[in-house]
């Protein structure tokens, strides 16, 4: 006759079970932790990422913004870019004109701009230089936005050089000092300034020049006229409905 297992084989096996229901427990647990952990985390950045394309208006701090136009302009248009960006020279060269000539000089709109500086080094030494200017003299800013554009060297090369954008500023005989210009490229004097502006950017969703936002929402064809105007209309319309 065969005897059954002794009390302390019965209880080996029971703290062994005991142990294996344990560890199903904690693997299962620490999954469930990583799915949420994971679910989260691609959560918050499908929302960071998408923030600009969502229908909520990205609430910007105009204030901190070079402007074209009245302060109070019902409508608001931001444009985010690279003054070593081809694409934002074009942007600059066909659509602002535009722009500028139907809404801003008609005080429908006020025209705004945000460094997103990213292309490469001098894109940040370019844009470090028109916030001097801006600084000394937000008209003389403007003139040089366009300079610097009209005057854009290659995308791979180096150009914004510390002396080229001080000649451009003297050819443009803009009223600021050329002395403090170079100053403040040499010194980075508004650096934070800089990346405050690229932190907007990111914090925004940006990631491509030239990005544009009509009152917080983003334009999804920067270089559609007809698409922006009626963006415009509606943003306009909003504004009058309020």
């Amino acid at each position: 006759m065969v005897s059954g297992l002794s009390k302390a084989e019965k209880r080996r096996a029971e703290l062994e079970q005991q142990k294996q229901k344990t560890r199903i427990l904690i693997i299962s647990t620490v999954a469930i932790v990583v799915i949420i952990f994971v679910g989260l985390f691609m959560l918050a950045s499908r929302d960071s990422s998408s923030s600009a394309d969502s229908g909520k208006a990205v609430d910007f701090n105009y204030s901190e913004f070079p402007r074209l136009g009245k302060e109070d302009a019902p409508v608001k248009i931001v444009e985010f870019g690279d003054f070593k960006c081809p694409a934002c020279a074009q942007f600059t060269g066909v659509i602002k004109p535009q722009i500028v000539q139907e809404y801003v000089n008609q005080d429908k709109a006020a025209f705004y701009f945000v460094n997103m500086a990213f292309i490469g080094p001098d894109s940040e030494t370019a844009s470090l230089a028109a916030l001097s200017v801006y600084h000394q003299n937000n008209e003389a800013f403007w003139t040089y936005y366009d300079a610097l554009y009209a005057n854009q060297g290659d995308e791979n090369a180096e150009w914004a050089t510390e002396d080229f954008l001080v000649s451009l500023a003297e050819k443009e005989k803009l009223p600021v000092d050329l002395d403090l210009l170079r100053k403040d490229i040499q010194e980075r004097t508004y650096e934070s300034e800089l990346q405050s502006d690229i932190s907007t950017a990111k914090d925004t969703g940006v990631t491509s020049t030239p990005s544009v936002f009509i009152n917080g929402h983003k334009v999804d064809e920067p270089f559609n006229m007809e698409a922006i105007k009626a963006q415009i209309k509606s943003a306009s319309e909003a504004v009058s409905a309020e």
